[in-house]
């Protein structure tokens, strides 16, 4: 196999250019260090990456997934899986307290690391203050792969104890897409009216996807 032009090695493209230069497959070599006989590390993290179906199917991996793929092994899934919780940690970082909420793209950051990756629903709450700074927040519910159970009765109560002024929801499509569904507006609905009578505004309801995210809001709630 012909040598890669020193501009081509992940390695010196990162030290000169840095991270966000190089694409996935090239990341994933890196943290495998070294290929197998016969494949180079990018060929190995490239079949890798193919194999699973992407980035975000990556996120998803178990152990036993990845030791599968040629190349990898025990103790080659383990360090991928360490290094992509290592990330995930690192950006998965909870809306400060007291902070502002400028939006629902602020949100859908806040959010997107913890929620997009996982294989089933969850449903969460950001309580605000009179302010619309952060109060709070809750994970009220979790699901399955097609959806989440949700009574407004649940998802008031944590928020009536605590005095909340007002209210932004946000949940997770596994699928990736975050086009809302039927379900998702009439559920927005119902918890707009329960939110009026509570004297808690619904100020949004976030879907969040891999690449990117839904404001209901923004739509004008449908």
């Amino acid at each position: 196999m012909a040598a890669l032009e020193p501009d081509a090695r992940p390695r010196e493209r990162l030290t000169s250019r840095g991270a966000e230069h190089l694409t996935d497959g090239e990341l994933l070599a890196l943290v495998l260090g070294a290929g197998t006989r016969g494949a180079s590390a990018l060929e190995v993290a490239m079949s890798v990456l193919c194999g699973m179906g992407g980035l975000p199917a990556l996120l998803r991996a178990t152990p036993g997934e990845l030791a599968g793929f040629p190349g990898i092994g025990p103790a080659r899934a383990a360090l991928i899986l360490a290094a992509l919780e290592l990330g995930r940690r690192a950006t998965a970082r909870a809306p400060a307290r007291g902070q502002r909420v400028a939006g629902a793209s602020e949100v859908w950051t806040y959010f997107r690391s913890r929620l997009a990756p996982l294989p089933i629903e969850e449903f969460w709450a950001l309580g605000l203050d009179v302010r619309h700074r952060v109060q709070s927040e809750h994970c009220l519910a979790r699901g399955s792969l097609t959806g989440v159970e949700i009574h407004p009765r649940d998802v008031f109560r944590p928020l009536i104890r605590q005095a909340t002024a007002a209210v932004i929801f946000c949940h997770n499509h596994p699928s990736g897409d975050p086009a809302p569904s039927r379900a998702d507006i009439e559920l927005t609905e119902r918890l707009r009216e329960v939110g009026e009578l509570c004297g808690i505004p619904v100020l949004d309801h976030v879907v969040v996807g891999w690449e990117g995210y839904t404001s209901l809001a923004e739509r004008n709630w449908r």
